[in-house]
């Protein structure tokens, strides 16, 4: 690529730089899409590049994979239901040791070698998410009951980048295992958020699950609702999928679901017209 190209790139990125500055942008990172340490490395710049250019990023993580290759390490079969883990005391605790102790670790040092702009929180920290138990089928499982937003603006303030794990604490101080996808919704919301991305293994939204070529670019909450309703959307898209509607139902601009696998997936949905992945609107 040449210095004309080069320039070019950067001129068709302007306008969209100009309109998310100071806009807060809720990163929800799969762990599907985590890879290795080169795609961890790049989704840190990518996300280092957004704060860089006056956009406010905020990164929720999740770790499923992680947490089931514990499981299965340790002689626990993983187990689920409707995309949901069934959780009990044992795997609940492996969950935090994931979560918190080992992925949040993993992001935050990869945003900070960048210089000193990360810092890693979970859900229990200075009562940010509230839980409460989602039914006794799923054991430690959780919903969001309510979100203090007090610590991610004091780091919001401070020019820091919040990144948050899903673990978060009911009333008695019994911890839960909040559904990633769940919790970035439920805290875009509470931020007022300009967009929601999901960063996640598949390239989008299909009218055909199994046509690659059937992705859908746009579409609006209804007929996201549709496609759960229709069973087009299943499994482990339904808690991400109702989370993009009930956002942008609650006043989140857009939320976007793409391949966080692809090269520069998230710089490509959020500085071109073009995007690469599914955008849901209100």
């Amino acid at each position: 690529m040449n210095a004309e190209e080069k320039a070019e790139i950067l001129a068709e990125a302007l306008p969209y730089i100009r309109r998310f500055w100071g806009k807060v942008i809720v990163v929800k990172y799969g762990g599907n899409a985590i890879g290795d340490d080169n795609a961890l490395q790049q989704f840190a710049n990518d996300v280092v590049l957004m704060r860089s250019v006056g956009m406010i990023p905020v990164v929720v993580h999740g770790g499923g994979p992680q947490i089931g290759d514990l499981m299965e390490r340790l002689g626990k079969v993983p187990e689920f239901r409707d995309g949901l883990r069934v959780t009990d005391a044992e795997t609940l605790d492996i969950a935090r040791m994931v979560l918190v102790g080992k992925v949040n670790r993993e992001i935050v040092t990869a945003i900070n070698m960048h210089g000193p702009l990360a810092v890693g929180l979970s859900g229990e920290d200075a009562g940010l998410l509230s839980a409460s138990q989602r039914s006794p089928e799923l054991g430690f499982v959780g919903d969001v009951g309510a979100v203090n937003t007090t610590v991610v603006h004091r780091l919001l303030g401070s020019e820091l980048i919040p990144v948050v794990a899903t673990i978060a604490a009911d009333a008695s101080g019994q911890a839960y295992n909040i559904n990633a996808d769940t919790a970035a919704g439920a805290l875009a919301q509470a931020l007022e958020a300009e967009k929601l991305v999901f960063l996640t293994d598949v390239d989008g939204l299909r009218s055909d699950k199994d046509d690659p070529a059937s992705t859908i670019s746009t579409l609006s909450a209804d007929e996201a609702d549709k496609l759960i309703a229709d069973g087009t959307v299943a499994g482990g898209m339904v808690p991400k999928v109702r989370a993009c509607i009930d956002a942008v139902r609650g006043g989140v601009g857009h939320a976007h679901i793409l391949d966080g696998r692809a090269p520069r997936a998230l710089l490509l949905e959020v500085f071109t017209p073009e995007g690469i992945g599914t955008m849901l609107t209100p």
